[in-house]
């Protein structure tokens, strides 16, 4: 769910991504992936958009937007964007470390005194950047079968975390590097006790608003539909099952995890700001790009922020997410390029995961014509 997206990133690049008038004739290879995605991998529609480092942007369908009545899926359409929430999140608590509002590392009770307790965890001894950072130890909170089972059901982040302080924890802090979708839960609330306010208005107000991403928003309690022109999302619970549509569940249990709603083509936007300097000072910017390990393939992670090497040299920065019904990769590049891909259901093989990934690679890796 939240927790599969970290390996996938979202990336900027340098060239131009389109082909030339003079290769017109061969198949963009963009539209290619798209295409295989939904007849080889099976996924009922794949989008993407694509921006060169001149600002030139591109769009991609496949597929369709909803397998009852074969509907075109729409360019751009809106998606759950998962845990990309994670560096919205991580963005707006990195503003507030500028603002002098909070301290990377400061521990966990300098803010919310007596909150974290549980076997083995103490929010005495974990930090703000911990937490950011997926080195907190603390145990994930997310029950994916209850989710699957009651999509359309409300859960408040206290809740969430009560089912986290159950289990023990996995480490002790700074130990090593695991993601859970809890460290976000409870930077959420952080952030709300610092600044009085819902941390959606946070977000809208401290970024969507502030860079113009005129499609992506944080749902508000209770909204639970996909307000703009959208592809269908589906699940199905093992290959041979059929597919279940689930487009309309409620967030609240990804909230400061996972709840963003936004289009392939705002993501790169969202990205493209975050690394060129539009959100955060240089010395926020760095900390959130201070990476360590994190699994394997060379991926690293900052705080709320992944960078994945590319086979052509170079990384990309980005985050990814996962969510019933969608699954999104892509990210940014220091020289400007950027490539978003989303899928209308979560790949249920890591073949799938595989391909969607190399699909944004290659398309960074193009070079210019």
């Amino acid at each position: 769910m939240l927790a599969v997206t970290v390996l996938t990133g979202a990336v900027m690049t340098t060239g131009a991504l389109f082909p030339s008038t003079a290769s017109a004739a061969r198949p963009d290879p963009v539209q290619s992936s798209l295409n295989a995605l939904v007849t080889d991998d099976r996924m009922p529609a794949a989008l993407a958009s694509v921006t060169d480092r001149q600002g030139r942007t591109h769009n991609y369908t496949a597929g369709v937007a909803d397998l009852k009545t074969g509907a075109k899926v729409p360019k751009d359409g809106q998606v759950r964007a998962g845990s990309n929430t994670k560096a919205f999140t991580a963005v707006v608590a990195l503003q507030l470390v500028a603002e002098k509002k909070l301290a990377l590392d400061a521990p966990v009770d300098t803010y919310l005194p007596g909150l974290l307790r549980g076997e083995g965890i103490d929010g005495r001894h974990i930090t703000v950047r911990q937490l950011l950072q997926h080195t907190s130890g603390l145990p994930d909170y997310l029950d994916k079968r209850a989710i699957l089972k009651d999509p359309q059901r409300y859960y408040e982040p206290r809740e969430l975390l009560d089912g986290a302080l159950a289990q023990k924890a996995h480490f002790a802090p700074g130990a090593k590097w695991e993601y859970s979708n809890t460290n976000y839960l409870v930077a959420g609330l952080i952030i709300q006790k610092v600044t009085g306010r819902p941390l959606g208005e946070e977000i809208n107000r401290r970024i969507i608003d502030r860079i113009g991403l005129r499609h992506t928003y944080f749902p508000t309690p209770g909204d639970m539909a996909v307000r703009e022109p959208h592809p269908k999302g589906y699940h199905r619970d093992t290959a041979d099952s059929p597919w279940r549509e689930v487009t309309e569940l409620d967030p609240s249990w990804g909230w400061a995890a996972g709840a963003v709603i936004s289009t392939n083509s705002d993501l790169n936007r969202f990205y493209a700001a975050l690394l060129g300097g539009r959100l955060l000072p240089p010395a926020q910017l760095a900390q959130m790009r201070t990476t360590v390990p994190a699994g394997d393939l060379g991926v690293r992670y900052g705080l709320g922020l992944t960078s994945t090497p590319l086979p052509c040299g170079g990384v990309y920065w980005g985050h990814g997410g996962t969510i019933p019904g969608y699954a999104t990769s892509g990210g940014v590049t220091e020289d400007g390029r950027a490539v978003n891909i989303a899928l209308t259901a979560i790949p249920g093989d890591s073949a799938t995961e595989q391909h969607a990934q190399t699909a944004v690679e290659t398309t960074l890796c193009r070079k210019p014509h």
